[in-house]
């Protein structure tokens, strides 16, 4: 069965204006570090930046962060901007985080403070940015320790130190060495000179 020419062409038409609505609205890129550590009882920014294809503007930015514990599949509210700040008024997180972003520089970073170990998780963070509202969530997984651990660029840092150290150390033993040398071999030639003055017997 054919379809008669002005439902084909109402067909393309309408496709065409899908097409376009799906390209109009793009995703969001978002940026946060895949993991970030902690010391118990410091502070720590959670930073999350994101790029828009729309016109970015403190009336059309909404940001939303989340946290998910590691023993625990539900989610909580941590914090949630909106062209103001609200943190949380009751929960885990009341007083202990504070917005640390900055909209229209792309930053929609938080600060936690005084973590404590019950802080161990994932934390979500999500922009929208009028029409522009589709994209991948960043994450983050927090790990709250007793003491800081040493990385890798301290590890080497202090390789590297400690190689300068043992050269330094080495260097300046050759050069005493040289020294006492050059020092033990003056006296010799002045005992020898010494010596010869006495020995002559053209010496009256």
């Amino acid at each position: 069965m054919f379809y008669p020419m002005y439902r084909i062409w109402h067909l393309l038409l309408l496709g065409g204006f899908v097409l376009t609505g799906i390209q109009h609205v793009s995703g969001i890129d978002i940026s946060t570090p895949e993991e970030v550590e902690a010391v118990n009882g410091t502070n720590v920014r959670l930073k999350c930046t994101f790029k828009s294809t729309d016109t970015v503007s403190l009336q059309t930015v909404v940001v939303s962060w989340k946290f998910r514990p590691i023993n625990s599949g539900s989610e909580e509210s941590v914090f949630h901007y909106q062209e103001a700040a609200y943190p949380p008024l009751f929960g885990r997180f009341k007083g202990h985080v504070t917005w640390s972003g900055d909209i229209m520089r792309g930053d929609a970073s938080i600060t936690l403070h005084e973590v404590p170990p019950t802080f161990n998780g994932t934390y979500t963070c999500q922009v929208s940015n009028r029409p522009d509202v589709h994209g991948r969530n960043g994450e983050i997984v927090l790990k709250v320790v007793d003491k800081a651990s040493f990385s890798e660029i301290s590890i080497l840092a202090i390789a590297v130190g400690g190689a300068c150290g043992v050269i330094l150390v080495l260097l300046g033993i050759f050069v005493a060495v040289r020294f006492w040398r050059r020092r033990h071999m003056g006296n010799d030639i002045e005992m020898h000179s010494a010596e010869r003055e006495w020995k002559d017997p053209t010496v009256w």
